[in-house]
């Protein structure tokens, strides 16, 4: 604003316009003059995306958006309801390079990192269509979060913003496949979040096998970030571990999983009956129940995900694979 021309309280009267009001138009700020509204969008424009598509579960009002950007390439988003508040699944990239064996989100190959408006967009896009208000975001998209360092933490940055959304970081959840050197950045940040680690094997020979990633970064390396992450934020650690039919489901992996993770202590495990992709082999274990019940009977704390959005194949990168 003073490279304008203009006051410097200005920039909070657009900044809570934006970020609030969630104004999509600079004419909509009725309290800053017409003049500066005009210089406003001579210089300046507000992004947006625009909704390809729109589906709506039958089953349990889970909302799945594929959005287009303004270079015309698209991410998918999913609005989720519990019964503690409504929770909103954002991609961080156009794609992702990471490789894991049953994801779809692979498969289209990696274009780009999402900037932090593209991000947030997400948020406010869906909140416009849908009404409904977003308590709490889990970065578990498209794409691999800490593979887009800088545009998410500039993200996480301006949705707590006390002078706009001001959500606690203690609502946001982060997904990593585990890149050890950024889960150690992350760290030192502390900023309150909950990091969930996309673990799925409790091995490195098995782990290397599904995940790419885990030739340069090994489990015992993840470990031992996810230790110091703990040690530095006071944050439980929570480790995806997708089920799959004959490849991790075995009272074998489950000993194996109990031994890494009982020195931790404190940590959460969260099963995920595998999602079955076209591209794929892998097949949803049917030993979700008994698994669960080794790992209880250790002393972890283990929960089966909830699955949302089934009937509109709501799990990432489904919908974009088949609009590109």
């Amino acid at each position: 604003m003073l490279q304008i021309g203009k006051e410097k309280y200005r920039a909070k009267q657009i900044f809570r316009w934006l970020h609030l009001q969630k104004a999509t138009d600079f004419d909509q700020m009725t309290d800053i003059s017409a003049q500066t509204r005009d210089i406003l969008k001579e210089k300046f424009c507000i992004n947006s995306l625009k909704i390809q598509k729109r589906l709506v579960s039958a089953a349990d009002n889970t909302v799945k958006y594929l959005y287009v950007l303004p270079d015309g390439n698209k991410v998918e988003t999913v609005l989720m309801e519990y019964r503690h508040g409504n929770s909103i699944c954002l991609s961080t990239q156009v794609g992702c390079k990471m490789g894991c064996k049953f994801c779809a989100s692979t498969k289209a190959g990696f274009v780009r990192d999402l900037t932090p408006s593209e991000i947030l967009l997400q948020i406010y896009e869906t909140e416009r269509d849908s009404g409904r208000s977003v308590d709490s975001i889990v970065l578990m998209g498209i794409g691999e979060p800490l593979d887009n360092f800088g545009s998410v933490t500039k993200f996480l940055s301006l949705i707590s913003d006390k002078n706009g959304r001001n959500m606690s970081l203690r609502h946001v959840s982060l997904s990593t496949c585990g890149l050890v050197d950024k889960i150690n950045e992350l760290a030192e940040l502390d900023l309150g979040l909950t990091l969930s680690v996309s673990l799925h094997a409790p091995t490195d020979e098995k782990r290397s096998e599904i995940m790419p990633i885990n030739r340069k970064y090994g489990v015992a390396d993840l470990i031992k970030a996810c230790k110091d992450y703990f040690d530095r934020t006071g944050r439980r650690i929570s480790f995806e571990f997708a089920l799959i039919k004959g490849v991790n489901d075995d009272p074998q992996t489950a000993k194996e999983l109990i031994t890494l993770l009982k020195p931790l202590g404190v940590c959460h495990v969260n099963l995920i009956p595998v999602n079955e992709i076209r591209e794929g082999d892998y097949r949803k274990s049917s030993s979700v129940s008994a698994f669960q019940q080794l790992l209880t009977r250790s002393g972890i704390n283990a929960t089966v995900r909830r699955t949302l959005g089934a009937d509109i194949e709501a799990a990432c990168g489904q919908l974009r694979r088949d609009n590109i």
